[in-house]
């Protein structure tokens, strides 16, 4: 099994984002049907698990995972 890569801290400037807006946000995609795609299709972690909602609420300190990429919110 390989180790996983570094986090990246991503600033959102407030407490709580939706996980689709905050893939975007990231850079981690770039548009909006890339990230429903994504999402629906079961590529998107959070806190190391799957999540299909696109609506998700991500408060500071979760870790979204896309790609091999990990991304922490941050306030």
């Amino acid at each position: 099994m390989t180790k996983p890569g570094p986090i990246d801290d991503v600033p959102i400037g407030g407490d709580v984002i939706r996980l689709g807006q905050f893939l975007k946000f990231a850079g981690a995609l770039d548009s909006g049907g890339e990230v429903k795609e994504a999402i629906i299709d079961g590529y998107v972690t959070v806190n190391g698990e799957v999540d299909r909602r696109r609506g998700r609420q991500l408060h500071a300190g979760d870790v979204v995972g896309f790609e091999g990429r990990r991304f922490r919110v941050r306030p």
